[in-house]
């Protein structure tokens, strides 16, 4: 059906907007928790409320991607990410604001929904720029949101951050009811047969296996930089309050917007390559990264680099998982998703450890770990996939053919 800039602006902000109600408790972490007189050592709970949510919402609201029409569960779902962000905003104790929190991140899912929708409506010249453009609204919500909460918290108060994307989250829901149709085409699989097929699904297909480890070193690679990117800005020499260290979510914007280009070289059939080639960068960005205790220049021009190559190889892994499974977007893109999110928890775990241990540099050869194997997952993946064509296929010179042949790796 096609899908115009204006439509893509809108879906990005979904995007944003809800997965910003799962990220926006952290920069207001210290005195959300004092205003909701939980103890110090509990506070945590409010991050992980959300992030179950999510987990949650991947495994048991994406299938209905498959069966439902995408449009109507992108509304509803945003409705229902509003009632939760609302409850966190007037929650009178811990116990009530862990109750929205889970809710606001089990529809906060609406991010996969909405990929799945444009892959559907999208042209196949343009999905991989779409998709890249959409996405791009993910990772603009999880560094965004570190910047507004925290400055409007500051301002404002933690509760307004709250109550804003509550209000955010409706209107938003009332334009994709106005702005797009109904998600048309052939009858799915029933809800049941979509949930249970995807753990079959991600043991037997190779492309959603290899990609959602990829996926998973991937952004293990990112928590290792976002978890712990505070503990030596905070320390000696720097001494950054956490407005400023805020700050250094513009950088990862920065490179996250660039990176939305890799959606154009996808449609190409330049995926692969893409691939590749961002995650060499990845692992370079840790050099630069290594050296934020003694130069922030060097820091911020690998957080640039590292966001670009991260949303580069995220970008390219949807294009490919889409275009493999028209029919199955959703269950597809919601396992896919599963090790994002995995990745993610791993990387917070590690590197707090890491700093503990070996300081700021230990938790660089972490994030540099989780590159290089991602890397030589992908290499390796590309061997066993020309091995198995044989020699005596002739060369594909189609646009897409590197990515048949991961297919069939």
């Amino acid at each position: 059906m096609g899908i115009t800039r204006p439509q893509r602006f809108v879906l990005a902000l979904v995007c944003a907007v809800a997965v910003s109600t799962i990220y926006a408790i952290q920069p207001v972490l210290e005195v959300a928790s004092t205003g909701l007189g939980l103890a110090r050592g509990s506070s945590g709970w409010l991050i992980a409320a959300g992030q179950l949510g999510y987990f949650t919402g991947l495994a048991v609201l994406v299938p209905l991607g498959d069966v439902a029409d995408r449009r109507r569960l992108i509304t509803v779902h945003l409705a229902l990410t509003a009632v939760g962000a609302s409850v966190v905003s007037v929650a009178p104790n811990g116990a009530v604001a862990l109750t929205g929190l889970v809710i606001a991140g089990l529809f906060a899912v609406v991010v996969q929904v909405t990929v799945a929708y444009v892959a559907a409506i999208a042209g196949p010249g343009e999905r991989g720029r779409a998709i890249g453009a959409v996405t791009s609204g993910v990772v603009i919500g999880i560094l965004g949101a570190r910047v507004l909460a925290g400055f409007l918290g500051e301002v404002l108060g933690w509760r307004v951050v709250y109550a804003l994307l509550a209000v955010l989250c409706v209107a938003l829901a009332v334009i994709v009811r106005v702005m797009f149709g109904s998600d048309r085409r052939d009858r799915g699989p029933r809800y049941v047969h979509a949930m249970a097929s995807m753990g079959p699904l991600v043991r037997t297909d190779r492309l959603l296996l290899s990609r959602g480890l990829i996926a998973l070193l991937l952004f293990a690679s990112f928590g290792t930089l976002w978890s712990g990117l505070a503990l030596p800005l905070g320390a000696a020499p720097w001494h950054l309050g956490t407005a400023r260290i805020g700050l250094f979510g513009l950088a990862g914007l920065a490179g996250a917007l660039g990176a939305a280009r890799a959606g154009r070289w996808a449609d190409s059939g330049r995926a692969q390559a893409i691939t590749g080639s961002a995650l060499v960068g990845l692992t370079l960005s840790w050099a630069l990264i290594a050296r934020a205790e003694v130069n922030l220049w060097l820091l911020v021009v690998g957080i640039v680099l590292l966001d670009f190559a991260v949303q580069a190889v995220h970008v390219s892994s949807q294009h490919l998982l889409t275009g493999a499974h028209p029919t199955r977007a959703g269950s597809v893109i919601g396992a896919y998703m599963t090790f994002y999110s995995l990745g993610s928890a791993l990387g917070a775990i590690t590197t707090t450890q890491a700093y503990g241990i070996w300081g700021w540099v230990g938790c660089c050869w972490c994030g540099a770990a989780y590159s290089v194997s991602a890397l030589i997952l992908w290499g390796l993946v590309q061997v066993v996939g020309r091995f198995r064509r044989g020699a005596a296929s002739p060369p594909c010179r189609q646009p897409g053919c590197a990515d048949t042949m991961v297919l069939e790796a």
